[in-house]
């Protein structure tokens, strides 16, 4: 963050000086500091716009800064904002904390918003449906286009500015520790469970100790989707449930002429009808609270804790109808290959 921070106190010819060099990279803005504190931001327009009223390149860039910026907090994110800003053309976004001094910056020309979310993937499985492919490779790392499955769900939960990890593993789980390591060069921080025995869908979430966001992203690492999860998170809050599974679309069309009876009386006919299902989609937001109802390292799946909830009427569904693949037999792993290009995850 340093090329883009300057101190209150410095003359606008060396602001211009910084501005210049940034002259190849994501936004030409300053933000402008005192004792560490944000107090304007500074482009070279506002320069310009100071020296034609009078101003000199010699004087005090807080002559010249802008005090009426945009930026948001670290614990009070407004999805709002962030939207108005992308729409602005806002390139960066500061982040601070409650003293006002930048922590962070969201670069809105590759992340859509900041969801207060730490996701978990589940990459711990045999994937024995995909053998000889998964014999000495874990199903998450199978490359589909020039990256792992895995991947791909990293890199697109990143672009919604999740910025907390936590990866689930266990066959073959050194490949995916090496190839991720702690995240950091992609800007993230990654921490693993590794399961020592299998646990079922969810069950390695009763491993967490501590995560940073009240709401938790668990995802399973083989699915390829353009879902929005920011509409997901947005509905997950709007309802106030603790739970939010995705639900994919399911459509049977009959080919044949349907009887509806009762006992030996035929009541009606429906021609080549269509029944509509929603099947579970694989991934699900939840109140953090609900890690401490899932048994200690116990094996436990997700539909466990769907059906506690059920109960309590504390479980919703968020429907995607767009692009959704399971990648768990050898023909959905050739139609990811066959579909990668076209697709904008």
């Amino acid at each position: 963050m340093k090329e883009y921070i300057i101190e209150f106190s410095a003359k606008a010819v060396t602001a211009l000086k910084q501005i210049n060099s940034l002259e190849n990279s994501i936004s030409q803005t300053l933000f402008v500091v005192k004792d560490q504190t944000m107090i304007g931001t500074l482009t070279d327009g506002d320069i310009r716009r100071g020296l034609l009223n009078g101003l000199d390149t010699s004087s005090p860039i807080m002559s010249f800064m802008n005090t009426n910026f945009k930026s948001i907090y670290q614990n009070h994110t407004d999805l709002d904002e962030i939207t108005k800003c992308r729409e602005n053309n806002i390139k960066l976004l500061p982040i601070l904390d409650k003293y006002d001094r930048i922590i962070d910056l969201i670069d809105l020309t590759k992340s859509l918003t900041k969801l207060p979310i730490t996701a978990v993937l589940m990459a711990g499985g045999l994937g024995s449906r995909l053998s000889p492919l998964t014999d000495n490779t874990p199903k998450p790392m199978l490359l589909v286009g020039d990256k792992p499955i895995l991947e791909h769900n990293i890199d697109r939960l990143i672009k919604f500015g999740i910025k907390e990890f936590i990866i689930s593993v266990q066959y073959l789980k050194d490949q995916i520790i090496d190839y991720f390591g702690d995240g950091s060069q992609k800007g993230i921080t990654i921490n693993y469970i590794i399961e020592e025995k299998p646990l079922g869908t969810i069950g390695a979430l009763s491993l967490i100790h501590e995560v940073s966001n009240y709401t938790i992203l668990l995802m399973n690492s083989d699915i390829l989707t353009d879902m929005d999860f920011e509409f997901m998170y947005r509905q997950h809050l709007k309802l106030g449930k603790k739970m939010t599974v995705l639900s994919i679309p399911y459509r049977i069309d009959i080919p044949y002429a349907v009887m509806e009876t009762d006992d030996e009386n035929v009541l009606n006919f429906k021609e080549k009808p269509s029944l509509n299902y929603y099947t579970n989609g694989g991934v699900y937001l939840l109140d953090a609270d609900l890690v401490s109802e899932i048994p200690k390292n116990s094996f436990y799946n997700a539909t466990d804790l769907m059906e506690k909830l059920l109960m309590k009427k504390e479980l919703v569904h968020y429907s995607h109808k767009g692009f959704w693949l399971d990648i768990g037999k050898p023909k959905d792993y050739k139609q990811s290959q066959d579909l990668i290009s076209k697709l904008k995850l």
